[in-house]
């Protein structure tokens, strides 16, 4: 088993290197004494260039970092990944989703002697979806479609479907429904008419509890509203095929166990982007994936983006002790980044037990969340500038707009550079309500333009920066238990919601379910 990040003899010293500078780092001063820290702390990647100057670390600082990921590691275990060895230890799964976005036929060194198969499966199920998606979107009679999915089935194509606005197929609408609260679909059901629509239904096993129910809904009121032709309204994505035949969807495309549900976007989860954006577009997205997943793969940890970021994550939980980190997208087509970052981050390395089953004594995943750029700046950035927390921050630009508005754009930009500037400068007020510390840290990443490839490119670098720190705190990545116990026992309580039965339950379980049954007759 390898080594912990606190196994490590950098460990100590990175210890001792925050107690006697890192704690008291000031970002003014250092950019002050060392007129090449931007160089230093600035690097271009595939389709994203990263300014991480203004975080509180130094060159020192860094280098024991990159030691300690070696002395875990790191890069032996990067290498079963895309090697295709079963890194996912309690559920004894390989971790492939960067086969997903392979071109075809391309060996790596180190590759398990199943990689072959499964990159032909996975380009031939790419290219069945691929023309299914041009056909719907050729399709005039369809111009509505509706994913019905949850958590990866949702996130993953919802935020880039927003994302990529701009080179959506006209003529068409797409809807996403994840709650099983039911006024969710009945918000997007009063928009529809049955022939003009076709559902997606998003499963991997096709037994997804919220999904599920969402599921048979649309079916109902398909045939309710004369809907005709089950098999042309009706496509889903899952590997239970039986299951989607027995509700008389016969178009299925499928996927492997090797996908975990938060990285699947690239996979047949995708097809309602693939609709949107076409063929070739979903293509470049995978393009922009593989350069980075290359970039990841090959280059040198002192220059590798994933590694520095995920890196930079570890010596602000642990060291720092900062508990959340805030994300900013100044572009209002990444609105949803955050909620997808949220479960990307936070569902993989929210454990709090190592490989071993043993708990760990280091916090793990930090807290994600945010909301675009400006909005922000008018809601929480006042707790970021003036707060008694300090949360790092992550501004995410894109340089060319996709509109011709005048001055639009110049002053969001002018803004996402203002706040990071202010965050880090600070000021000197008339009394302490005017006053603003400064010192406090934020990484800008740039694209040069939103688009399939740059999309692709920014999602797997935050995918490999979650890959990074969750191999140094050895917990896998890759599963998620936690979100089981929530199920079972949502099962128990419906059945008590309707007959009554408190028995067994605490307190005050058994009296909010009692006032809910009062509630309801």
């Amino acid at each position: 088993m390898p080594l912990r990040c606190d196994q490590t003899p950098e460990w100590p010293l990175l210890q001792a290197a925050f107690a006697t500078h890192g704690s008291r780092l000031d970002l003014r001063q250092a950019f002050a004494q060392d007129a090449q820290r931007f160089g230093h702390f600035s690097q271009p990647a595939p389709h994203v260039f990263a300014d991480l100057s203004k975080n509180l670390w130094d060159a020192a600082t860094e280098t024991l970092l990159l030691d300690m990921a070696r002395a875990c590691g790191l890069e032996a275990r990067r290498d079963a990944m895309f090697g295709g060895q079963a890194i996912n230890a309690t559920e004894g799964r390989a971790v492939l989703h960067t086969l997903l976005r392979r071109p075809a036929g391309l060996a790596l060194p180190g590759d398990d002697g199943a990689i072959a198969g499964y990159l032909a499966d996975v380009h031939a199920t790419l290219d069945a979806m691929l023309a299914y998606a041009d056909a719907v979107r050729e399709d005039a009679a369809i111009t509505d479609v509706v994913n019905i999915g949850i958590g990866g089935s949702d996130l993953g194509p919802h935020m880039a479907t927003l994302a990529l606005e701009e080179f959506r197929v006209p003529g068409k609408r797409f809807h996403f429904v994840s709650n099983v609260d039911g006024h969710e679909l009945h918000g997007v059901l009063k928009e529809l008419r049955p022939e003009s629509t076709l559902f997606l239904i998003a499963s991997k096993t096709f037994t997804t509890a919220e999904t599920m129910a969402n599921a048979r809904s649309a079916l109902v009121w398909f045939t309710a509203q004369g809907g005709q032709d089950v098999g042309r309204h009706f496509a889903a994505l899952t590997t239970n095929v039986a299951a989607a035949k027995a509700l008389g969807i016969t178009t299925t495309f499928g996927f492997w166990d090797w996908v975990g549900g938060r990285y699947s976007l690239w996979s047949a989860i995708g097809l309602p982007l693939a609709i949107a954006i076409g063929a070739a577009g979903f293509r470049d997205l995978l393009a922009g994936a593989h350069a980075m997943d290359e970039h990841f793969r090959t280059a040198p940890l002192a220059h590798n983006l994933p590694v520095r970021l995920g890196l930079l994550d570890v010596w602000y939980r642990n060291f720092h002790g900062f508990t959340s980190r805030c994300i900013a997208p100044y572009h209002a087509a990444l609105r949803r980044l955050p909620a997808y970052l949220q479960q990307l981050e936070m569902e993989s390395n929210g454990k709090r037990v190592g490989l071993d089953g043993q708990p760990l004594p280091y916090a793990t995943s930090p807290v994600l969340w945010g909301e675009p750029g400006t909005n922000g700046q008018h809601a929480f950035f006042q707790m970021l500038h003036q707060g008694t927390d300090v949360l790092p921050l992550e501004l995410i630009a894109v340089r060319r707009a996709a509109h011709d508005l005048p001055g639009h754009h110049e002053k969001l930009l002018a803004n996402a550079l203002a706040q990071a500037q202010a965050l880090m400068v600070g000021k000197q007020g008339q009394d302490g309500h005017r006053h603003f510390p400064g010192n406090r840290p934020s990484t800008f990443l740039l694209l040069d333009a939103l688009t399939p490839a740059s999309l692709g490119a920014l999602i797997a670098l935050q995918e490999h920066r979650v890959f990074v720190s969750g191999s140094l705190w050895g917990i896998n990545s890759f599963d998620q238990w936690g979100v089981e116990l929530g199920k079972v026992l949502a099962k128990d309580l419906e059945v008590r919601l309707a007959s009554g039965d408190a028995t067994g339950l605490d307190g005050s379980t058994a009296g909010l379910l009692q006032r809910l049954r009062g509630a309801a007759g």
